[in-house]
């Protein structure tokens, strides 16, 4: 059966990769960019072209699809879901993938950044890989595997069911969701119109395993207000909102507490971003827990570490973003 099937996984994600889908956190929009739509549209076209007639996209960003059922047993009804946007902190314009084919267990040096070299020492899972075909970006962009990867296989998955009727299998739903990456993936699903009794979403991890439940998470945002003066005159008078951040950070346990230092169930919280000038500085943080009560107590250690680094000598606020939890 597999031996007549030509797979097209590979191919269909050198493609995707190509299509720019940042999504992007400072957006009040829905989806946060327009050009996530790009890639959506396409997976739609091709999806019809397969023969599943029902495959759309939505207002929201959605594409929303069914491989109709093979068999006359009542079944559940499973959905297979993948986001197609990428991550803000990189670029994803102008993707070059780059199939390094028989990989040889060495360094992989990508060419438009020689800088830019995935070490085999640092990423050991690559020993594992040796005669592999290994797939990178060319070293001046995000590749976007995540979750391009997953839209992918669920493409080409959709594609092999489609051509092997034989296979029985109740209706299966397709799933593809914009701004994964910024927290507000599931936000607008219907899960009504969906209708799934049970859901796998393909996204990250080593081959073959799989993740039964998934964490809370939530932002927050920590403002230090510094006081400005002239460093000539400066005694007494100047608190370095940047110092004062940079104690702040100090603070943060260096053996639990972050996602360096943890792992299984244990939660943490992580420091995504930071800017600032003298008189202000603020640090991004998200915040991730299995235990979704546990994210108040992680934010209000928060709070204490930046009371202890201001000694109440200037003014910090803390911000909480709404609590994601992911689907």
């Amino acid at each position: 059966m597999i031996s007549d099937y030509d797979f097209s996984v590979a191919k269909r994600f050198l493609k995707y990769v190509t299509i720019d889908t940042q999504s992007d956190p400072h957006s009040t929009s829905f989806p946060s960019t327009e050009k996530q739509k790009n890639l959506s549209r396409l997976l739609v076209e091709e999806l019809n072209e397969m023969g599943i007639s029902d495959a759309h996209l939505d207002d929201h960003g959605y594409v929303y699809a069914t491989i109709p059922a093979t068999s006359d047993k009542e079944v559940p009804v499973i959905c297979f879901c993948s986001h197609v946007d990428t991550s803000s902190d990189c670029s994803g314009t102008g993707v070059k993938p780059m199939v390094h084919e028989n990989f040889d267990g060495k360094d992989i040096v990508l060419p438009d950044d020689p800088t830019q070299v995935i070490s085999v020492r640092q990423h050991s899972y690559l020993k594992k890989k040796i005669g592999d075909d290994i797939i990178t970006a060319s070293g001046t962009t995000l590749l976007g595997a995540d979750d391009k990867a997953g839209v992918a296989i669920i493409m080409d998955f959709a594609n092999y069911l489609i051509k092997h009727p034989n296979i029985k299998h109740g209706n299966i739903k397709i799933l593809f969701t914009p701004d994964e990456e910024i927290g507000r993936g599931v936000d607008n699903v219907d899960i009504k119109k969906l209708g799934a009794d049970f859901g796998f979403t393909l996204d990250g991890g080593k081959r073959g395993a799989y993740t039964d439940e998934t964490f809370s998470a939530n932002g927050v945002t920590v403002t230090f207000h510094g006081i400005s003066a002239h460093p000539g005159y400066a005694k007494g008078k100047l608190v370095n909102a940047l110092k004062v951040a940079g104690t702040f950070l100090d603070l943060l346990p260096k053996d639990c507490f972050s996602p360096e230092t943890t792992e299984d169930r244990e939660g943490f919280v992580h420091p995504v971003q930071m800017e600032g000038t003298v008189e202000k500085a603020t640090v991004h943080f998200i915040i991730r827990d299995f235990d979704t009560s546990a994210l108040t107590l992680h934010e209000k250690r928060l709070e204490q570490f930046a009371k202890q680094a201001t000694g109440m000598k200037v003014r910090h606020t803390l911000s909480k973003a709404r609590s994601n939890t992911a689907i």
